[in-house]
């Protein structure tokens, strides 16, 4: 069993076929949503999946022209488990909307306050400025989606209890590989990040690792009991 827990299905050109060919290898996926309005279109087609879920997200750059939507993020908070894609985005493309990420996270982490959920985060230039945010708000069970920030956060990050999810590019390359061997075996899961990544098999990132698919299972499962 494989398991997808960020990637963008509805973004792909079939989400559909898509769905049921990853349903019928008995492959788990966790659909993140760049905005509440994403998923209020996708939920009620995704719902009827086994396998496949939907996550509530606003990514961190949509956030200042799609701030609005915090209010539609509200409506549909409490129809799913996972969250995501949330987070900051620090980078070249999303300092000029520093401010208003800033403003729509802290809308966002005070809204999941106190929630059983799932959270899957982007955190590109921004890593120890969303650590500390998710701290303040005592956010728990969150995933660091493609992790590239430094390593002298990652010890912060695990006692805080946080997952790291891992994809194949990220184990090719220098970087990747220094961020990966920093990780316990027990707090990687797996991701694809399809369609914006084309280098994403999960089982030749597993291989490249050393880990199995019953690790990673297990890894997931101990996540899914904490928010039962």
């Amino acid at each position: 069993m494989i398991i997808d827990t960020h990637c963008h299905f509805d973004m792909m050109p079939n989400p559909e076929l898509y769905l049921k060919s990853q349903e019928a290898m008995t492959n788990i996926s966790i659909g993140m949503t760049n905005l509440p309005s994403h998923f209020a279109m996708g939920y009620e087609h995704v719902k009827t999946y086994r396998y496949s879920r939907l996550a509530l997200g606003l990514h961190p750059l949509y956030a200042s022209e799609k701030k609005s939507e915090l209010c539609l993020f509200s409506q549909y908070i409490n129809q799913t488990s996972y969250i995501g894609e949330i987070g900051l985005d620090f980078s070249n493309e999303g300092l000029p909307t520093k401010e208003d990420q800033l403003v729509v996270l802290d809308n966002i982490l005070f809204q999941l306050t106190g929630k059983k959920k799932i959270i899957s985060v982007h955190s590109r230039r921004a890593e120890k400025f969303l650590f500390e945010m998710l701290c303040k708000h005592e956010i728990k069970n969150v995933i660091f989606h493609w992790y590239s920030g430094p390593l002298t956060l990652i010890p912060q990050i695990i006692e805080r209890g946080y997952y790291f999810s891992i994809n194949e590019k990220m184990t090719k390359t220098d970087s990747g590989k220094k961020i990966i061997d920093c990780i316990p075996s027990d707090r990687i899961l797996t991701e694809t990040d399809a369609p914006y990544n084309n280098v994403c098999s999960i089982k030749q990132a597993l291989l490249n690792i050393g880990l199995n698919e019953n690790q990673v299972f297990e890894n997931f499962c101990r996540l899914l009991s904490s928010i039962k």
